[in-house]
């Protein structure tokens, strides 16, 4: 499913759409365990139980793209696909209220949401749709640079039932998605951030994969989803709790670089103003 302007786009357009496309160098240093920000074509994957700040990462993230470079920000566009439904567009709203002070009004907050752009889906098979559909969207907005899943494992249980016990039926859905996925982030020069939740357990008796790496070996990291989706991922975080020494609440993230197993520790903490290092 491609429009008629990927079929006819001429090489000096595509050179000019591609060198559209802002660069996330300065998005957040304290997520990348080696380089320091992402380069066109990673995939980061933040992998943790539910209730450890993964989502709210997510809303920071955003709130540095899009806005504007005189607040901080990256001033670049962003698609943000809801499977699990935690998406709350309000905090989202406060996060950048905080961040404007009171210089902000309802139209430069308007101005700057246009910049963030959400899709929702209920199914790994709408999920599917709604990736194609991405094609004609970033042919037309350049500055569209970060795309967003949150999550890639919401479908996998109902998945799983519908294909029986034939894995391959399983995970149809899901490794058509990532060759979508990764169709989408080479040939548009995105950076994909996507959720997994801690679906499983890693038992005393469970053997190690020839995938494992020393940053997993630090975690209770159990792969579960496809391959094929553990071949695209360039980075994976960890999330999880970790009360501070005066009780409070606070998360511990780990960064690991897949190729050379560089792995970075970060404490934070949330607030009503978002996440604090």
């Amino acid at each position: 499913m491609t429009s008629g302007m990927s079929k006819w786009e001429s090489g000096a357009q595509l050179i000019a759409r591609l060198e559209g496309r802002s660069s996330l160098k300065t998005l957040e240093p304290c997520l990348f365990a080696e380089e320091g920000y992402p380069i066109y074509g990673d995939v980061v994957e933040f992998h943790g139980a539910e209730g450890t700040g993964k989502t709210e990462m997510l809303y920071h993230l955003i709130a540095r793209c899009i806005l504007p470079k005189s607040r901080g920000g990256l001033e670049v566009s962003v698609v943000f696909i809801d499977t699990d439904f935690h998406f709350d567009m309000l905090r989202l709203v406060t996060l950048l209220e905080y961040r404007l002070s009171s210089q902000g009004t309802e139209a430069t907050m308007k101005c700057y949401l246009e910049r963030f752009f959400l899709m929702n889906c209920h199914s790994s098979s709408q999920l599917l749709l709604s990736l194609y559909s991405l094609e004609s969207m970033f042919l037309s907005h350049p500055s569209l640079s970060l795309l967003i899943v949150d999550s890639m494992s919401a479908f996998y249980w109902i998945d799983r039932a519908n294909g029986g016990e034939n894995l391959s039926l399983q995970e149809a859905n899901l490794k058509k998605c990532v060759q979508v996925l990764q169709k989408l982030v080479k040939d548009h020069h995105l950076v994909l951030f996507a959720t997994t939740q801690s679906l499983m357990q890693k038992s005393s008796n469970f053997v190690e994969s020839s995938e494992k790496t020393e940053c997993d070996a630090g975690s209770d990291y159990r792969p579960f989803l496809c391959k094929a989706w553990r071949q695209l991922v360039t980075h994976r975080v960890f999330f999880s709790r970790h009360p501070h020494p005066d009780d409070t609440q606070g998360f511990l993230m780990t960064t690991c670089h897949i190729q050379n197993d560089c792995v970075v520790k970060r404490l934070f903490c949330i607030t009503e103003q978002g996440i604090q290092f």
